[in-house]
């Protein structure tokens, strides 16, 4: 489980990685969560009744096992509104732009689907121009495969659906077993390049970002196809770099 750190408070560690544990699996009962994170069976007991007692856990009276609670739901719908999310990214996202001379891009999931949530444009005449707010399908390029390649299998394919997938160019990969090779491609990587598979126009390079150990969107590179391909190298390194900081920020820690 690791000890927690210097300065923490080791009864609100133990509570917090309670929580965390719902990231593996959506109910638990008490003796196999103790069994999960090797704590005694009454000290998890009395950890799971005090989240119970503010709604950050929901105890079912017929099966005895926990689930997440309403009070989760309504703190993340508070992150978002206080767009902690974007205030870390826009200066990564900025510093992107300004280095390889592209539109940078921050994209978070939406169902089936990712949403563009904040856009640092290139200057210059040739360029792509992103529109926050907008969604695109999971399969629609790199973007996309960032996220849902390191989303659990089933849930992935439970979104993608059987296929055959949309298709928006000739570049599209609309067989998800064709997507799913991708994916494990991906994982290992840490990073994906799309060559007109939503705009035949333009090439992207995107890297999955993470909080407690999910993703949570992808930072994305975006331009004229001649122009990235370019410097592909370059673009994949940075993007990447600046994925792994802003996952870092995100969990608290300091920027290198």
């Amino acid at each position: 489980m690791g000890e927690p750190g210097r300065g923490t408070a080791k009864t609100l560690d133990r509570g917090l990685l309670v929580l965390l544990a719902f990231r593996r699996r959506s109910e638990w009962g008490v003796s196999e969560l103790a069994r999960e994170l090797e704590l005694d069976k009454a000290v998890t007991h009395r950890l799971l009744t005090t989240l119970a007692h503010r709604g950050f856990v929901l105890a079912d009276p017929q099966t005895r096992r926990y689930r997440l609670g309403a009070t989760i739901g309504v703190l993340a719908r508070s992150a978002e509104r206080g767009g902690s999310l974007e205030a870390a990214a826009r200066p990564l996202l900025t510093a992107l732009a300004q280095e390889l001379g592209e539109s940078a891009i921050l994209n978070v999931p939406h169902g089936a689907a990712y949403r563009t949530a904040l856009a640092i444009d290139a200057d210059g005449p040739m360029r792509y121009s992103a529109t926050v707010g907008e969604t695109i399908p999971a399969h629609g390029g790199a973007a996309g495969h960032a996220i849902f390649a390191f989303y659990p299998d089933e849930e992935a394919r439970r979104l993608l659906g059987a296929g055959p997938l949309e298709r928006f160019s000739d570049e599209t990969i609309v067989d998800p077993a064709e997507l799913f090779a991708l994916y494990a491609r991906i994982r290992a990587e840490r990073v994906a390049v799309s060559h007109g598979e939503y705009d035949l126009n333009v090439t992207s390079v995107a890297a999955p970002v993470f909080a407690a150990g999910q993703v949570i969107g992808s930072l994305v590179v975006i331009g004229p196809h001649q122009s990235v391909t370019e410097k592909i190298d370059s673009t994949v390194s940075r993007v990447r770099g600046a994925a792994e900081t802003l996952s870092r920020l995100l969990d608290g820690g300091a920027e290198e």
